[in-house]
């Protein structure tokens, strides 16, 4: 199947630019300029991929991620944002966009941050199995299931659950949840994470890590400030922490 894109950009010059440079890659694109009609038909059609300017006529960017993040959990988004615009970036994060790109940006850098998404999203589709890492703990006969304490992973159903809590996981919290529990008690820097999770390093998208692991806190942890799963390795980065997931 192929994969889809729908580019969210107002600027019609800007949209043409991605949308060309997209079909090089083979994927199918279409193009929304107002914000109301880009979110009807993010949540009524099924995309690979969001890619969402902030500033759009009738709704904005922020608003569609916050609005298809509670309908369709693990839609992969992108956001587009001004080069200065630290707070747009932040917002879209920690409203759950799995990446984003400050304007004006590199399509070479655009494509492979496109690929990198299409590929998470193309393995949860085909639930390929994973790799067993001598740090997980099979559960009997199911090779794809991974249980650190009260935390566990059914890779092949893409489910995640604390104890007997079913936890409501984007694609790519799900992934770093994954990474870290693969390897417990391990310190990870953020531009580890970046390249093991998001297929990538950056020195400039720290905030990325940062606002994915705010938020898979707030769905782990009984006091997110006071984290005892995901922990901070002050310097250093994080880890997971088998006992806190006792």
């Amino acid at each position: 199947m192929t994969d889809s894109v729908l580019i969210v950009e107002d600027d019609i010059d800007i949209a043409n630019l991605i949308r060309v440079n997209l079909m090089e890659l083979g994927i199918t694109t279409e193009h929304e300029s107002d914000g109301k009609k880009a979110l009807e038909k993010a949540l009524t059609k099924p995309f690979s991929l969001l890619l969402l300017d902030i500033m759009l006529p009738s709704l904005s960017g922020l608003d569609i991620c916050n609005e298809v993040r509670k309908q369709k959990p693990e839609q992969a988004i992108i956001m587009l944002t001004a080069k200065n615009s630290e707070v747009d970036r932040v917002l879209g994060l920690e409203l759950g966009a799995d990446d984003y790109m400050a304007k004006p940006f590199s399509i070479r850098e655009l494509q492979a941050r496109v690929r990198s998404q299409l590929r998470k999203v193309n393995l949860i589709k085909q639930r390929d199995l994973p790799k067993v890492d001598d740090a997980f703990k099979e559960l009997p006969n199911q090779i794809n299931n991974y249980k650190i304490g009260q935390l566990t992973i059914d890779d092949k159903l893409h489910r995640a659950t604390l104890g007997a809590h079913e936890l409501d996981l984007t694609s790519t919290e799900y992934d770093l949840l994954k990474h870290f529990i693969k390897h417990p008690e391990q310190v990870f820097s953020r531009a580890q994470l970046l390249e093991s999770v998001w297929g990538y390093g950056h020195s400039g998208y720290e905030h990325t890590v940062n606002s994915h692991i705010n938020r898979l806190r707030a769905k782990l942890e009984v006091n997110p400030t006071d984290a005892q799963i995901i922990q901070t390795v002050w310097g250093v980065g994080y880890k997971l922490s088998a006992q806190g997931a006792n």
